[in-house]
């Protein structure tokens, strides 16, 4: 066994933060369309929450954000000109187009690739997989850029492995480390990795949702796990409950988290509930693990609840001594039956025993949580040591980020600001000078 630390790394949220509604089957997402964002304000939230973690001890790293419009895309499909030219046609022809291209979305790194460690993988080298994100258009161009990100954070090819993309195709619909997770007795050892998919594109007697879109296949998930190496042995598939996809858990991270031997699941998650705990207790047994499923009763916390409040939409994060905290939004103290089930779970005596809450409004309004802000990956001290250090937050990263964010940001955005070209002009200015503060030149292609 390998001592090795989980990095964290949060997306850094974007100059172009706006809500557009476009994602279809999100809730949060469609209830806040068309309202204004504060870009600053959800940079900075996101931040704050960088520095609590690091200054608490745990591994915190950056994922910067991409860049904003995406004037490739609105010149693929017909506007032409000059940037402001392509900028005002799509205002009049085609606004929620427009909106796609400035999207923000790449905040929440846990859809920017699934990540295996080294421990788990045939080749002994850390693999990451870009996800297609090929179910919306306004997400179906961030492989590119992620894929490129990953690459210049993880350069060293004796030790990291980037994958392309899976083909953008319905059949292989990937979204990442949000249907995704990894249990082992620690972040070194070798591993259980799980996937959770929504839907199976080659049989069509497969359970599926009848209202909002599955996103993730059976077929992506099963060559992931082959691009990555992965021991069949210890290797789970599951079905996500089709039921709640439909009640709005797009990603099997919005109904349940797994860290370390711990699953922290609503009793609704899966589709065949017993049948998934019996292969994940079964899979642990060839690393000697024994599954801790904490299990949340409809009961207790309704999965509309679960759904408003982003309950498991949480990180769970193991602490030197031994016990896990679980990091939540304000919302679930807001919701009657979520704060009362939390105070219960950490009086409890169970591995979960402390909570450590954040105000991520803004990136929750857009529907997302702590665990769609961040992308886990575990490395040895071999391996953190070559990776771009730059993207490690400290507190001098994290001062220069707040002063960049305040030089840059605007403090409101509404849906007619996408037609100012100054907006995307202060864009590019942004993510030049984030190219400098991280030490990640041309990261960008900007031309």
């Amino acid at each position: 066994m390998r001592t090795a630390r989980e990095y964290n790394f949060d997306g850094l949220v974007g100059p172009s933060h706006n809500y557009a509604g476009l994602s279809f089957g999100n809730v949060a997402s469609f209830s806040n369309v068309r309202s204004a964002s504060n870009p600053r304000q959800a940079a900075l939230q996101g931040l704050a929450k960088m520095r609590a973690l690091a200054a608490r001890g745990f591994a915190q790293a950056v994922m910067p954000p991409q860049a904003r419009p995406n004037f490739r895309l609105l010149r693929r499909i017909g506007f032409s000109g000059t940037d402001a030219d392509v900028l005002a046609r799509a205002w009049r022809e085609a606004p929620v187009i427009l909106a796609c291209a400035y999207s923000a979305a790449p905040m929440w790194t846990a859809n920017a690739a699934t990540v295996s460690p080294s421990s788990d993988t045939q080749d002994r080298r850390v693999h990451f997989t870009a996800a297609n994100l090929n179910n919306k258009l306004h997400r179906s161009e961030e492989h590119v850029q992620a894929t490129r990100t990953l690459r210049a954070i993880f350069g060293d090819s004796n030790r990291f492995v980037v994958h392309d993309a899976l083909p953008p195709v319905p059949a292989f619909g990937d979204e990442g480390a949000a249907n995704h997770t990894r249990f082992a007795a620690s972040h070194g050892a070798a591993g259980v990795e799980f996937f959770v998919y929504g839907r199976v594109e080659f049989d069509p007697s497969a359970p599926g949702p009848k209202k909002y879109p599955a996103r993730q296949t059976l077929e992506a998930s099963q060559a992931v796990a082959r691009l990555h190496g992965l021991d069949p042995a210890r290797t789970v598939f599951a079905s996500q409950n089709p039921d709640v996809i439909d009640q709005g858990v797009f990603h099997n991270d919005v109904i349940a988290v797994g860290n370390g031997n711990v699953l922290f699941y609503h009793d609704q998650a899966f589709f065949d509930e017993a049948a998934t705990l019996d292969a994940l207790r079964r899979a642990m047994g060839a690393v000697d693990t024994d599954l801790v499923p904490v299990r949340v009763a409809s009961g207790e916390v309704p999965v509309a609840d679960a759904v408003a409040s982003y309950l498991f939409n949480s990180q769970l994060l193991s602490k030197p001594d031994g016990r896990m905290a679980l990091v939540v939004p304000h919302e679930c103290r807001e919701n009657a039956a979520v704060s009362r089930y939390l105070a219960g779970l950490v009086a409890s005596g169970g591995p979960i025993d402390e909570l450590i809450e954040f105000d991520l409004r803004q990136s929750m309004r857009n529907g997302g949580g702590p665990a769609c802000l961040r992308l886990r990956v575990a490395l040895t001290d071999e391996e953190a040591a070559a990776m771009h250090g730059g993207v490690i937050m400290t507190e001098e990263l994290y001062a220069r980020l707040v002063a960049w964010v305040e030089k840059h940001y605007r403090d409101r955005i509404e849906p007619k600001d996408l037609a100012d070209p100054q907006l995307a002009i202060e864009c590019a200015a942004a993510l030049e000078e984030l190219e400098r503060i991280l030490g990640l030149p041309a990261l960008y292609d900007l031309s």
